[in-house]
């Protein structure tokens, strides 16, 4: 269980600590998932701390008693009770602890308490079955583009209602 960890809103100073997490993540977890050439093209670009997100008040970070972030994820507003959820990841040696579970029940009771009624997910082929037992579901494919000629492949996901 996740019970030794504190959760608490990110901020700017914790970029480098949310790259280091995501950097543990992406690689070790998409890999099963992903063809070579994915896993070099597109998911160093995606393995990146965004600064806006950060500094939004709507990003949490799971962290040990020792300091160390385990775990992150957040939302962001797309207005008239839409929002969707970002960079979700959970350290590879914390897996089956109950951190993402945690962090997204945060994400669920802020964005409710924000009017929230629509939460839309763009997962990662990996991240499916999660997202679908914590009652999103699957609406499809979709390409990523994050650059010209590079594309990521995802799972555009959905949660209708109040959390």
């Amino acid at each position: 269980m996740a019970d030794a960890l504190t959760l608490r809103h990110a901020t700017l100073a914790d970029l480098a600590a949310v790259d280091d997490l995501l950097a543990r993540c992406y690689p070790r977890l998409l890999a099963k998932d992903y063809p070579p050439s994915t896993m070099v093209l597109a998911v160093p670009l995606i393995m990146r701390a965004r600064p806006e997100l950060l500094t939004s008040g709507r990003y949490h970070l799971a962290i040990t008693e020792q300091g160390r972030v385990v775990g992150a994820g957040g939302w962001s507003g797309r207005g008239q009770g839409w929002a969707q959820v970002r960079h979700v990841a959970t350290d590879p040696g914390h897996l089956r602890r109950g951190i993402g579970r945690r962090l997204m029940r945060r994400v669920l009771a802020e964005a409710a308490g924000q009017g929230v009624t629509q939460l839309e997910c763009l997962s990662t082929l990996t991240a499916v079955p999660f997202y679908a037992a914590l009652g999103f579901a699957v609406l499809g494919p979709i390409e990523i583009g994050l650059r010209p000629g590079i594309t990521f492949p995802a799972v555009r996901m959905l949660r209708q209602g109040k959390a």
